[in-house]
């Protein structure tokens, strides 16, 4: 019998690349998605790509009764939880909202899953959780540091399923922490697509290629790097979503927990990102420097030893295959 999986935040950008990657292994799937962050067409585009019909719930994943009703409704084996609120400079003006959000949100999701029997995790987490780190590239066993209620949020919820997973066999969780998602679907029906100026750098590049935006803003060029300006690793999504995959057959196949960071393990820089944009999109990209963010550090990569070891994981895309599939999917529309 096929394993259901139950993904919430399915409609989302990692959520969506996701819930190809799991349907191509042979999963099916049941989207869970109150659509606060992800956008109506969605579900026809996975559609169109995946040809097959999409079961995709409108809900919100506090909603324990509608979790309760899902559960008893499809024979779920495991969870891919990604619904939550992303923003950390959102999270510095609405900390409450956040906490309640992303915290009580996996407190409800448990609660609906223990009563159902169904005890398999795979938990969406952050590199944020690292706060400023001591070293880089930064292992799993660096301290978690807050640095803002986003980051607390996927702390605390960490230390939920922490200690959930040491009190009781039953549950097998899978906690992914990763860097820098950019890139669109090889399909350009798929993509990231933020409602307000994009907080990434690779969509916002997007729109200055576009003619949307004027230009690019470099925060800083006199950072200890290469070329002075902040280094950040950068993960392809459809490899971030093919991760999503094998946490969840170690937890079906072996019920092993792990934690484990997903990402290249290779920074790229800032003038790298938009001068492998441009060549990308075929022009070069107007950018000005600027003051630096308080708070940004000069390098922040993965190690990546663990997920090879424990997951047999590793990229496979380059930083032009992340450009070149963001430009087609922005030429298509997708960032507008």
């Amino acid at each position: 019998m096929t394993d259901k999986i139950l993904l919430t935040g399915g409609a989302g950008y990692i959520g969506s690349h996701t819930y190809l990657a799991l349907v191509e292994a042979g999963y099916e799937v049941v989207i869970l998605d109150s659509f606060a962050n992800a956008h109506a067409d969605v579900p026809d585009r996975l559609a169109r790509i995946s040809g097959a019909p999409v079961i995709c719930i409108t809900g919100d994943v506090r909603d324990s009764a509608l979790l309760d009703r899902i559960f008893s409704n499809h024979r779920i084996t495991a969870v891919v939880h990604f619904a939550a609120l992303k923003s950390v400079a959102e999270s510095v003006q609405m900390p409450l909202e956040y906490l309640e959000n992303n915290l009580g949100g996996l407190l409800v999701l448990l609660a609906a899953m223990d009563r159902a029997g169904c005890r398999k995790l795979v938990f969406s987490s952050s590199a944020t959780v690292y706060g400023i780190p001591d070293e880089t590239p930064t292992p799993e066993t660096a301290p978690r540091r807050s640095m803002n209620p986003y980051g607390k949020s996927k702390i605390m919820s960490e230390e939920v399923l922490e200690e959930l997973d040491a009190t009781n066999a039953d549950w097998a969780i899978g906690i992914l922490r990763y860097f820098n998602p950019a890139g669109a679907h090889s399909s350009a029906l798929l993509g990231e697509n933020p409602r307000d100026l994009p907080n990434n750098l690779m969509p916002f590049v997007a729109k200055v290629a576009l003619g949307e935006l004027p230009r690019i803003q470099v925060f800083g060029n006199d950072y200890n790097t290469p070329d002075g300006t902040g280094v950040r690793d950068y993960i392809h999504v459809e490899d971030l979503a093919r991760g999503h995959v094998l946490s969840l057959d170690a937890l079906i196949s072996k019920g092993q927990s792990h934690l484990v960071n997903l990402g290249t393990g290779q920074g790229q820089s800032v003038l790298e990102i938009i001068a492998a944009y441009s060549d990308a999109c075929g022009r070069d990209l107007p950018f000005e420097i600027v003051a630096r963010r308080p708070g940004d550090v000069p390098i922040y990569c993965a190690r990546t030893e663990r997920a090879k070891d424990i997951l047999g994981f590793s990229t496979e895309k380059s930083l032009a295959d992340m450009c070149r599939s963001s430009w087609a999917w922005a030429m298509q529309g997708g960032s507008n």
